[in-house]
């Protein structure tokens, strides 16, 4: 080591030791890409190395494929209002929003968040949530889109065909934010989509029903549903291929703030709505369970 013209320079590389310190946030940037994409950051270029990153790939690949047409197959639950009554379905379902609720909320805090914001800095951590946020709001607003949890919502023909616009939408940006997460980190893609289920299964209901009020029959209300539930696996795979070229961790965020907005703004109102003592400490802890199972399986991965 040697002092030259004040500044310290390594014999070997000559860069400057401020240089070298700046190049620290590239290297933890270039070591959590690595990660994304089963790289080997001390394997070199070796067939072993090249093996193992092929092999990687195609692990994320089939579990992504298989979670997406897995989701998508919720929409199929629809179903399940033939057998039972209107008023049997109305009580099993809040509860089940409150617990959906709960793990959106969890699973953006404990597992997204983190896993998003670890190679980005704060303010455009803040950014990418804003705008998943901001997202799902404009589609409210423009496409008067929204979710329903009751077994006998009214709605008209038109309002049916934006209902399915609005999901094939809101399951391709889902998709997107589950598969970065899985990429980024397994176990936290695992728990968001474990969330993302619980709460599309009261929603995929209310869509059901608002189709058939609409007047599509029961068969074809079931087939629409689950083709606009396809956007999902289609989502994942361009964020599976995105990551090949890209940092993901943005679109875990992003995905993040649709997990918020759609539970403050969808979800807890609705189950706030009820004002019985009962029904108010039933829905509370539902919504607590939700936290809690999301927090335990934080705190296990951790």
């Amino acid at each position: 080591m040697r002092i030259t013209g004040g500044w310290r320079r390594d014999t070997e590389s000559g860069c400057p030791e401020e240089e070298l310190a700046g190049n620290q946030q590239h290297r933890r940037l270039a070591r959590r890409k690595a990660e994304v994409h089963g790289w080997g950051l001390d394997s070199g270029f070796s067939t072993a190395s090249l093996a193992a990153k092929k092999e990687s790939h195609i692990d994320n690949l089939i579990w992504i494929v298989i979670g997406g047409f897995l989701m998508s197959a919720i929409a199929l639950v629809g179903s399940v209002t033939v057998v039972l009554k209107p008023a049997t379905l109305d009580r099993l379902l809040l509860p089940f929003v409150s617990l959906a609720a709960g793990t959106l909320i969890g699973g953006a805090l404990f597992h997204m968040i983190p896993e998003g914001s670890a190679a980005l800095d704060p303010l455009v951590t803040g950014v990418w949530l804003a705008a998943g946020f901001v997202t799902f709001l404009g589609l409210e607003l423009f496409l008067h889109w929204h979710h329903s949890h009751s077994s006998e919502p009214t709605g008209r023909k038109p309002v049916t065909y934006l209902i399915l616009i609005g999901d094939a939408v809101h399951n391709f940006l889902g998709g997107l934010g589950i598969a970065s997460t899985f990429l980024i980190n397994p176990a936290a893609g695992v728990t968001a989509w474990v969330a993302a289920a619980a709460h599309e299964v009261p929603q995929e209901l209310g869509d059901f029903g608002i189709l058939v009020r609409g007047g599509f029959p029961r068969r074809s209300a079931l087939l629409w549903n689950f083709l606009s539930a396809l956007t999902f696996p289609l989502g994942a795979l361009v964020a599976y291929f995105a990551a090949q070229q890209f940092e993901v961790s943005g679109l875990v965020l992003f995905g993040a703030g649709n997990f918020i907005y759609i539970a403050a703004s969808d979800l807890v109102p609705e189950i706030k709505a009820n004002k019985s003592f009962r029904a108010a400490a039933t829905h509370f802890g539902f919504f607590s369970v939700g936290i809690a199972l999301t927090l335990c399986l934080a705190m296990w991965n951790a």
